[in-house]
């Protein structure tokens, strides 16, 4: 005959170590080491709020790959002046997700 299952109240109390949902997303972005790939994905997604409307309005493509950010723009004036600020564009977008994503910009 099969074992009925029997209530165990010691083993159905709640848990007390309950994290705030933030804590708990920032812990599974770290044990599966997703923390990277999700900050690529908030650069590319939050671009308008880190760089300005101006510029944002004039780039038609943004990507990531292999910590190079690769910024298509339909204006050549725009992308000439980018182009000098390369290292500060660096800066600010590392400073914005906390850690070195970014390692160079290319302008295409």
């Amino acid at each position: 005959m099969a074992q009925a299952y029997q209530y165990n109240r010691e083993n159905s109390k709640r848990n007390n170590k309950a994290l705030p949902l933030k804590q708990a997303i920032e812990d599974m972005l770290e044990l599966y080491k997703l923390r990277s790939k999700f900050n690529e994905t908030y650069i590319v997604a939050y671009w308008e709020q880190i760089m300005g409307r101006p510029i944002s309005s004039r780039t038609t493509e943004i990507y990531i790959k292999d910590k190079k950010l690769f910024v298509q723009l339909d204006s050549a004036p725009l992308r000439n002046e980018l182009l000098m600020a390369k290292s500060k564009i660096v800066t600010i977008l590392n400073k914005e997700v906390g850690e070195e994503i970014i390692e160079e910009v290319v302008f295409i």
